[in-house]
């Protein structure tokens, strides 16, 4: 029987040191993992004193808490799947789930905490970029504090694990050859370079850097450049304050009649998005633009908008704005942050005396959603100071009276102040899945040139009045679900003498520019790129309509338009 118990024991022994022959190399390359971060209120505020739990099948629970700055660090751990629970006095606990560590990896995990008041009453704001152009809903269900039951009874709110990695760096680099054609002011010459870079900060700030750089194709002139920086950030889900300042140089729009004198501007711009309950949703904001042209000049531009949510399918909206809103918005396909080319201005001359063109429009409209159809009736009153007018032709600044951009072909001109108040109607509708039909029609005053020959530039003025005008806008947009190609394209009629649009402030789902336009964002496989690559193009007035005639001084045939024939295209990187 001795011996009997010597064999079993001699057999235990050499399983125990097989298994140890055999795990000790993979015990010996298993790197712990970490997972560390900031525990912070819903205003941004650290929280000391948090307990701060790491729950997982690979380990027993282990508890850690919060130092003066809301970190927590919890190192040693085996690779696997955890999950993170937080809790703190006067906050209900918060649960993060699904979090996976792998060998030697080190995750930033961090948490917001929320009250039983701000689960309940308080409502998220919408996300910047909702899935279309309408505001039908001021909840983001992705955004929304959750509540649930553990097994224990205990009442979590659980948030998603995608803010585990919201710290890296995002950016796009784009490359565009090709100018809007939009006269004087735009840093978008022969060739641009735009890039935007943005990265998250502390629980609830974005901080964004983003700019372009225009040349020149004999790359004689100095770039001209436009560099913005926002931060926005995101308080309790009711508030969103925004600031941004932005700094632009262009060059010279003459360099034989006005030699240096280089068009310099900074403007600050802030604004703040407010939801007061479970309807109203209102955004206020200014900005205050220095310029520095030929003298100095300053502008204070403000803005704002409410929208009342009646019903879930209905909205009732009032809009205030001084500028123009930007129309390369219109076709969704730019290259997002990266277009600044509408940044710089809207800036005319007469008699060597520059001027800013300065606005006021006032909106009420009704939006209604009924099944797969949405529409939106607007009424609204416009008034436009110095108003800039684009024409088409090769020109000098010698007269006094046109700012030219030499890099397009273009010049900007000054009309006359006038007013308008019209209305808008707007219908949608999604045909299919992948493609969506619109349809807009606009009535009120724009200006007209009511002579149609033998007009000089310099005397165009007096022939330039505003009058009572019809515009119909037809668009389609819509995506190729193999080829993942996106695409839009519009067609607005409202005359072929008018110089200014119709409506010149739509900012719905039917804006579009002037005539004929055709946007097309394209992915192109690049497997060796860490992001994607994309190739793009904007064509706008294709077919070159509404060109009015007028004399230069040289005897040379001018054109004043709604919208110069203009066509860029170019590749996007995004990482």
């Amino acid at each position: 029987m001795v011996g009997a118990m010597f064999r079993k024991l001699g057999f235990l022994v050499v399983v125990a040191v097989t298994v140890a022959i055999v795990a000790f190399p993979a015990w010996c390359g298993t790197a712990s993992g970490a997972i560390s971060g900031y525990v912070r209120d819903g205003a941004g505020a650290p929280q000391m004193g948090a307990v701060v739990e790491i729950l997982g099948s690979a380990a027993q629970a282990l508890k850690v808490f919060t130092d003066d700055r809301g970190f927590y660090s919890v190192a040693t751990l085996l690779p696997g799947t955890y999950s993170v629970k937080v809790s703190a006095p006067a906050f209900l606990p918060t649960l993060r789930e699904k979090i996976g560590v792998r060998s030697g990896a080190k995750l930033m995990v961090n948490v917001t905490l929320t009250t039983l008041f701000e689960a309940i009453q308080l409502v998220p704001l919408r996300s910047p970029v909702d899935d279309d152009d309408w505001k039908w809903t001021l909840r983001s269900i992705a955004n929304r504090p959750i509540l649930r039951v553990l097994e224990d009874g205990t009442t979590v709110v659980t948030q998603s694990g995608e803010s585990a990695g919201n710290h890296d760096l995002k950016g796009t680099l784009t490359l565009l050859g090709g100018s809007p054609g939009q006269g004087f002011g735009s840093p978008a010459e022969d060739m641009v370079a735009g890039f935007a870079v943005q990265r998250s900060l502390l629980s609830s700030g974005t901080l964004q850097v983003n700019g372009n750089v225009g040349y020149d194709a004999d790359g004689q002139a100095t770039p001209a450049a436009v560099l913005r920086t926002t931060y926005t950030g995101r308080f309790s889900g009711i508030s969103e304050p925004s600031i941004a300042i932005t700094a632009l140089r262009l060059n010279s729009p003459d360099q034989n009649t006005m030699p240096g004198a280089t068009l310099q501007a900074l403007s600050v711009t802030s604004s703040d998005r407010v939801v007061v309950g479970d309807r109203l949703e209102m955004k206020l904001g200014s900005e205050l633009q220095a310029i520095q042209f030929m003298g100095r000049v300053n502008a204070f531009k403000p803005f704002g908008s409410a929208d009342l949510h009646i019903t879930p399918n209905t909205v009732l909206e009032y809009q205030y704005a001084s500028s123009v809103p930007n129309m390369g918005l219109e076709n969704g396909l730019e290259s997002a942050s990266t277009d600044l080319s509408e940044t710089a201005p809207r800036m005319s001359m007469t008699g060597f005396t520059p001027a800013v063109e300065r606005a006021h429009h006032q909106e009420v409209s009704v939006s209604q959603r009924i099944g797969k159809n949405n529409m939106q009736v607007a009424f609204y009153s416009d008034r436009i100071l110095d108003p800039v007018l684009t024409g088409v032709g090769e020109t000098t600044a010698e007269s006094g009276d046109v700012l030219p951009d030499v890099y397009s072909g273009t010049f900007s001109y000054q009309g006359n102040d006038f007013a308008s108040r019209g209305m808008r109607v707007v219908l949608q509708r999604k045909l299919l899945s992948d493609l969506t039909a619109t349809l807009d029609y606009a009535y009120g005053s724009a200006l007209d040139m009511s002579r149609s020959a033998d007009i000089q530039l310099q005397d165009a003025r007096e022939w330039i009045h505003a009058e009572q005008r019809q515009s119909v806008a037809v668009k389609f947009s819509g995506a190729v679900p193999k080829a993942k190609t996106r695409w839009i394209a519009s067609y607005r009629y409202s005359g072929d003498r008018m110089l200014t649009p119709v409506d010149e402030f739509n900012s719905s789902a039917g804006q579009s520019s002037p005539y004929l336009n055709l946007c097309i964002r394209q992915p192109i496989p690049a497997r060796f790129l860490a992001g994607h690559m994309e190739f793009l193009i904007d064509l706008r007035n294709l077919l070159a309509q509404g060109y009015v005639p007028v004399m230069g001084q040289d005897g040379h045939t001018l054109y004043l338009v709604q919208s110069a024939r203009a066509v860029r295209s170019g590749v996007a990187f995004s990482f």
